[in-house]
């Protein structure tokens, strides 16, 4: 079983046709993924060919008009920031249940609006500015290198889409392999949180043990931490980047800044510590981390 995709879901890209949507959609083709349509406005009616002539894909004006005609359940978006937030809510209003929005750049404001026109509604977003969301030999809806991942039974969740690929190579080197890995992107204003990632993984009777990554800023992996303490009892391993960033200065990703004596890699840490995660002091720790909390619960 996998989170959130499988061999099953039909795709649809939004921005098929752009240069970034069409690069990618064909790795993702090149995967296995089944991509069942593309959404460019003023485009509908033609047929989109990779670059080898490999695949075609048909294109529609609207999403809804791409659901309707092809039963795409899940929308992968390329579209350019000043227009990603409208294609996120065209999604949703088609019926469109899990959107990943690959999109970096898009104005906070709009995330705001977007993150709650979705509160209280069925649909499971992901992003924006991230690596997308893969489950091994199955699907991949996004921008990750598939050849580094591995079947498995460990999933992650990442804020940082280097540090995704980084986790995932140590397990598939070590012959351990991923269940699904969410990439949520390094964003102030995230569709989808640690905590209801780790949630989802938690439910999950095929996934063993979860990986954590998280980054200076915010709260997420302290709030990750308290539904771990209390909810989980499959073993946690977790990073935190950012451990010697100067206090005040956005460091990178929109999201990593530590202000108020908040958010800070040491807190995060020590909250993670206090909830009986283990907790790697570098990213190089995390493939033999895995691995020694698998053999202490007889996992491996």
């Amino acid at each position: 079983m996998s989170v959130l995709i499988d061999k099953n879901t039909k795709v649809v890209v939004q921005g098929l046709t752009g240069k970034e949507g069409s690069f990618h959609a064909k790795q993702c083709l090149d995967y296995g993924t089944k991509i069942v349509a593309g959404v460019t406005p003023g485009k509908g009616g033609l047929t989109w060919t990779d670059d080898e002539g490999k695949y075609q894909v048909p294109v529609f004006n609207t999403v809804e008009e791409a659901v309707k005609e092809t039963g795409a359940n899940a929308s992968l978006i390329f579209v350019p920031p000043a227009f990603a937030a409208d294609a996120i809510m065209e999604a949703a209003d088609a019926g469109i249940k899990l959107i990943v929005c690959i999109t970096e750049g898009i104005p906070v404001n709009d995330m705001v609006k977007v993150k709650r026109a979705l509160e209280g509604t069925e649909v499971r977003y992901v992003g924006p500015n991230c690596p997308g969301v893969i489950t091994p030999e199955e699907c991949k809806m996004g921008i990750m290198p598939g050849h580094i991942f591995k079947k498995g039974r460990v999933g992650i969740v990442s804020r940082s889409g280097t540090l995704t690929y980084e986790a995932a190579y140590q397990l598939t080197s070590r012959g351990i392999g991923q269940s699904t890995v969410i990439g949520i992107g390094g964003d102030p204003v995230p569709g989808t949180t640690h905590k209801e990632a780790v949630e989802m993984f938690n439910n999950d009777p095929e996934t063993d043990a979860i990986v954590l990554i998280g980054e200076i800023g915010g709260t997420m992996e302290e709030e990750a931490a308290e539904y771990i303490k209390e909810c989980v009892d499959k073993p946690v391993i977790a990073y935190i980047a950012g451990v010697t960033a100067p206090p005040g200065r956005r460091m990178g990703h929109a999201g990593a800044i530590i202000s108020g004596g908040k958010g800070d890699a040491k807190s995060k840490m020590e909250a993670l510590k206090a909830a009986g995660v283990y907790v790697c002091n570098t990213p190089a720790e995390i493939g033999e981390m895995v691995e020694k909390a698998l053999k202490e619960r007889g996992l491996l």
